[in-house]
C-alpha cells in the first residue's frame, strides 16, 4: 500500500469517527430549534431532513426563559463563581503549606488529601448532609458553596507546582523581610497563573455539573441550579424535548466559552503539576 493511499485511509477513518461523534450532538442542537412534535418525526424511519434545521423556531428558547431558566443560570453562576474564588484561595494556601512547610503528620495529611479526590461523592453524601443539616445550612447557598471549596485535586495541583519553584525564591524573599503570605502573593501566585486557571476551571465545572448534592441540600427547590433546573422539563407523563435540548445547549455552551480561550493555560497548568492530560 502506497503512503498516499495509507494517508487517505487514515483521514477517511478520522472523518468517519468524527462524524459518528458529532452527528448526535448536531441532531440535539437542531432539535432545540424544532417544535416538540417534529423532533422524532424524521428520525424513525431516518430521513436526511432529521439533520436539517427545519421546521425552524425559537419557541423552545422563549419558553425556557419564560419558565425562569435565566434566574437558574444566574444562581449557578453565583454558586460556581463563589466556589471558584474561595476555592482558589483555600487550595492555594493548602498547597503552599504542603510544599514549603514542615509539620507533624504532613505526609499522612497529604495522603488523605490525595485520596479524597478519588472518592465517589456518593460515599460521603449522607455524612456531609448530616453535618450541613446540623449547621442549619439546608436550603441555604452556603450548603452548596462551602463543601465544594476545598478540593483535593486543586490542592494537589498547587502542591506539585509550588514544589517545583526553586527554594531560592522563598529564601531571598525571607531575607528581604517578606512574610509567608506576602511571598505567596508576590512570588508564587504570579508564577502559578496556569495552575490557578486549571484549578479554577475544575472548581467551576465541578460546581456547574453538580446535580446530586444540590438536590439533597436544597429540598425546597426555591434556589435551583442548572442541572436540577433541567429536570423540570420532564414530568411523569410528558417531556418537553425541544426545551430540554435547548437547556442542554445553553448548559454546555457557558463552560465552553470559558474553556476554549483558556485551554492553553489549562493544559500548561496540568503539565506543570505533573498530571498527564
Amino acid at each position: 500500500m502506497s503512503p498516499a493511499v495509507r494517508k487517505a485511509l487514515i483521514y477517511l477513518a478520522i472523518a468517519v469517527t468524527a462524524f459518528i461523534f458529532v452527528l448526535p450532538l448536531w441532531w440535539a442542537i437542531l432539535s432545540s430549534f424544532r417544535p416538540n412534535d417534529a423532533i422524532f418525526r424524521d428520525l424513525f424511519p431516518f430521513t436526511p431532513r432529521a439533520l436539517l434545521p427545519e421546521p425552524f423556531t425559537l419557541d423552545a428558547y422563549v419558553a425556557i426563559f419564560q419558565r425562569g431558566f435565566g434566574s437558574i443560570i444566574a444562581n449557578t453562576l453565583l454558586v460556581a463563581g463563589l466556589t471558584t474564588v474561595l476555592g482558589l484561595i483555600v487550595n492555594a494556601l493548602a498547597g503552599y503549606a504542603f510544599a514549603l512547610f514542615e509539620f507533624p503528620g504532613k505526609s499522612a495529611v497529604l495522603g488523605v488529601v490525595v485520596v479524597s479526590f478519588m472518592l465517589q461523592f456518593e460515599a460521603i453524601a449522607m455524612p456531609l448532609y448530616s453535618v450541613v443539616s446540623q449547621l442549619g445550612w439546608i436550603d441555604h447557598v452556603a450548603a452548596l458553596v462551602v463543601p465544594s471549596v476545598a478540593n483535593g485535586l486543586a490542592v494537589f495541583l498547587f502542591y506539585q507546582f509550588f514544589q517545583q519553584v526553586p527554594k531560592d525564591y522563598y529564601e531571598a524573599a525571607r531575607l528581604e523581610g517578606a512574610g509567608w503570605l506576602r511571598i505567596l502573593w508576590s512570588v508564587y501566585v504570579p508564577l502559578s497563573l496556569p495552575t490557578c486557571i486549571s484549578a479554577g476551571l475544575m472548581l467551576f465545572i465541578f460546581q456547574w455539573e453538580a446535580f446530586l448534592w444540590p438536590l439533597l441540600a436544597m429540598p425546597a427547590q426555591q434556589f435551583k441550579v442548572i442541572q436540577v433546573g433541567m429536570a423540570a422539563f420532564q414530568d411523569q407523563y410528558t417531556t418537553a424535548w425541544n426545551q430540554l435540548f435547548g437547556a442542554a445547549v445553553i448548559t454546555a455552551l457557558i463552560p465552553m466559552l470559558l474553556l476554549i480561550p483558556l485551554q492553553r493555560y489549562y493544559v500548561q497548568g496540568l503539565a506543570g503539576s505533573g498530571i498527564k492530560g
